[in-house]
């Protein structure tokens, strides 16, 4: 009897040995990007991409949770530090790190996410939501992982990547040439001062102003 039950609490140990990496596999991903809509109620879609592939799996997040990931990718650097911010001094003031982050699971249509923090002999993964768990990937510079089996369920195949390419130089007159670096110039000071002011939907707004002109939209 004792025999039985040592057997079975090994397997066990192996099964859980197998789910926390060797058995479920990994895919890398990157952030392709943030998208609203106005029947949205406020939240976004963020869209990670498979690295090595043409998968897409969007996840809905909250305002503030996307604001914080866009001004970190945008390099928009807040007078004081948004809540990832104050996570990540809290971090490092403890000597340990971010490894990596892993969305490992989809239970009722909602994402689960786990962080990795090495520490200084071990390492220790945290449950994490994934919007708070990417906000911090992102100020870290960590890769960003989610379950085979999670982007089987949820992912989007996409048929293929969109492209913009052009055959002839754009050239534009010297007056229009001043009259769109005075505009950016606007913008450039206005989204300053939208930051040193803590708006940062104002701030993210100008953002994409600026982006569309600058590649000349």
């Amino acid at each position: 009897m004792l025999f039985k039950w040592f057997f079975y609490i090994l397997a066990l140990d192996v099964k859980k040995f197998f789910l926390r990496g060797f058995g479920v596999e990994k895919v890398q991903v990157d952030i392709l990007g943030l998208s609203t809509s106005p029947s949205s109620g406020g939240a976004y879609a963020l869209i990670l991409k498979e690295m090595n592939g043409n998968r897409r799996l969007p996840i809905i997040i909250g305002a503030f949770e996307a604001q914080s990931i866009a001004l970190e990718m945008e390099g928009i650097k807040p007078p004081r530090p948004l809540t990832h911010d104050l996570m990540k001094n809290i971090i490092d003031t403890f000597g340990v790190s971010l490894q990596d982050v892993y969305i490992n699971e989809l239970r009722d249509g909602t994402f689960y996410a786990k962080i990795t923090i090495e520490g200084v002999s071990d390492s220790q993964e945290v449950d994490s939501r994934p919007s708070d768990a990417i906000a911090l990937a992102v100020r870290y510079g960590v890769p960003i992982f989610v379950a085979e089996e999670v982007l089987n369920e949820a992912g989007i195949v996409a048929d293929g990547e969109e492209e913009e390419t052009s055959t002839e130089p754009k050239t534009d007159p010297p007056a229009v040439i001043k009259k769109h670096t005075t505009k950016l110039e606007q913008l450039q000071t206005s989204l300053h001062e939208a930051i040193e002011k803590e708006e940062y939907e104002k701030a993210a707004k100008l953002r994409d102003d600026i982006r569309k002109l600058t590649m000349g939209d």
